[in-house]
């Protein structure tokens, strides 16, 4: 019996060794394609509106991000251009923070359109476009390639299904997706970021927000829906909301947060 509990106490320990193992980071083999450039500047209005010292570090990141996270293609093909895109919605949110690593994640699976929370691709209540996964599935990400594209084909609608489930990566960096994302925002500025959700959900709920109806659903989806604003209206963020643009400009450009 006392073998058996040193062998179980083996186990666990090699069990937890592998689990929190820091990966290697790989650096980029290969400089960045004339294709990825040509891929991101018809497409990703935060890369066009970078000085070229900036863009130069974008594109860095880029190959980055595709060297250390696996995507994986679910019932459909996957082109370089998703690809990029996929790399654009994890190096956005945190482009103010060089060196950044997104340690709760390894891969990305894409399917082609909706799915359920079976992840199966046909039949009833398809109705998700992206989520992060949990429990059995944590260090994956769930998207469908047309919210890929469809977040990238507009920057007015304010909404970005990818960066969108980055931002609740992020969040959940502190060990818990609850919109208070303390890997980033340090005192003084919680207790203000608290009491701004809450009325800012408020508003969602009555109806006097610029933001999207979903932002209402409880603050982890306000903090997620209001960071894809943020990266894609600014402008009209800072005349409606100037309050809730400040607050994120101090959490994604480390202006303060420190």
């Amino acid at each position: 019996m006392p073998y058996l509990f040193l062998i179980l106490i083996a186990i666990l320990v090699l069990f937890f060794m592998i689990a929190f193992k820091k990966r290697k980071w790989k650096q980029p083999k290969k400089k960045v394609s004339a294709g990825t450039i040509n891929i991101l500047s018809k497409n990703v209005q935060f890369y066009n509106e970078l000085s070229a010292e900036q863009k130069k570090r974008f594109e860095y990141e880029i190959e980055e991000f595709l060297a250390n996270y696996k995507i994986t293609a679910i019932s459909t093909s996957i082109s370089d251009k998703e690809k990029v895109l996929i790399a654009a919605s994890g190096v956005i949110p945190i482009f103010a923070y060089p060196n950044w690593q997104y340690q709760n994640l390894k891969e990305i699976l894409v399917y082609p359109d909706t799915f359920n929370t079976e992840f199966k691709t046909e039949g009833d209540e398809r109705n998700i476009l992206g989520m992060v996964g949990t429990g059995a599935y944590s260090y994956k990400m769930f998207l469908s390639k047309r919210a890929i594209l469809n977040g990238f084909a507009s920057n007015q609608d304010g909404h970005n299904t990818a960066i969108h489930e980055f931002i609740h990566l992020i969040d959940g960096l502190d060990g818990e997706i609850d919109g208070l994302p303390e890997i980033l925002l340090k005192q003084p500025y919680v207790l203000p970021w608290i009491e701004l959700i809450r009325k800012e959900i408020d508003k969602i709920r009555v109806g006097e927000s610029e933001l999207r109806p979903y932002g209402g659903t409880n603050q982890s989806e306000f903090f997620a829906v209001a960071s894809e604003f943020f990266f894609e209206r600014p402008e009209l963020l800072k005349t409606e909301h100037p309050e809730l643009y400040k607050l994120l400009d101090t959490i994604f450009n480390s202006k303060g947060s420190h």
